[in-house]
């Protein structure tokens, strides 16, 4: 591997990296074919080149892999089947209150994928079934929970976001899916049983990683995007 820390490369194949930004989506199966911890490192170390306020650099990583991904997920999946963790979550994600045009958003991935998925309305005990795979990283070899210091200010966790990303399109540019995992955050109490969390730890999210299968029919969602002219008004 190169080493990721070398500066002032200019890009000269513009389109990878458009296709690399494009090419990103919540990834919900994998192949069992492992990934090498080498590359794993990379991937993170590419992702650390993310700014960050005084160049703070707030994030933390505890990857998972084999038996301790297995007790992790065994753990993590049993106490939310059991009913624990839900809405105990450390920080707030989502508004008290969803309104628009996010509350239409949100609702329209939401039965897109179970539509995918054969999932009707009313079917609250298949969705749960298919939330709770989640808690195994939705198959992938690799997982990661994601941690940041309680005693930061939201600067921070915007940084976080970027870091993220990073870390996300890094992996699409070799070959690898990533799926982001809000759902973590609730079960961080688990999560402290079986990972090395300091207090001042707060648990942002999981994070799956490994080899995406296409063929599996969840991996056919393709969430939609607002244009431009939607979000962006420009001055001038």
């Amino acid at each position: 591997m190169q080493n990721s820390g070398s500066a002032d490369l200019p890009v000269h194949d513009p389109a990878s990296v458009d296709a690399a930004l494009r090419g990103r989506r919540s990834v919900r199966a994998y192949l069992p074919r492992p990934v090498d911890r080498a590359l794993v490192e990379h991937l993170l170390a590419l992702a650390a080149r993310a700014p960050s306020g005084t160049n703070m650099q707030p994030w933390r990583v505890h990857v998972v892999t084999g038996a301790a991904r297995e007790r992790l997920c065994d753990a993590v999946e049993a106490a939310f089947l059991a009913g624990a963790g839900e809405g105990e979550s450390e920080y707030r994600y989502y508004p008290k209150e969803f309104f628009e045009p996010y509350l239409s958003r949100r609702r329209k991935v939401g039965w897109d994928l179970y539509g995918l998925l054969g999932i009707a309305r009313g079917e609250t005990a298949r969705m749960r079934a298919q939330h709770a795979r989640n808690f195994r990283f939705f198959g992938a070899p690799v997982g990661m929970v994601m941690t940041i210091d309680r005693r930061l200010e939201i600067g921070s966790w915007l940084d976080y976001g970027m870091f993220l990303q990073g870390l996300m399109t890094a992996a699409v540019a070799h070959g690898l899916g990533t799926c982001p995992q809000a759902a973590f955050a609730g079960q961080h109490r688990t999560i402290r049983e079986h990972l090395p969390l300091a207090a001042e730890e707060v648990v942002v999210c999981g994070m799956a990683l490994g080899y995406p299968d296409w063929g599996a029919t969840v991996n056919r969602l393709v969430t939609e995007r607002v244009p431009v002219g939607e979000f962006a008004t420009f001055h001038g």
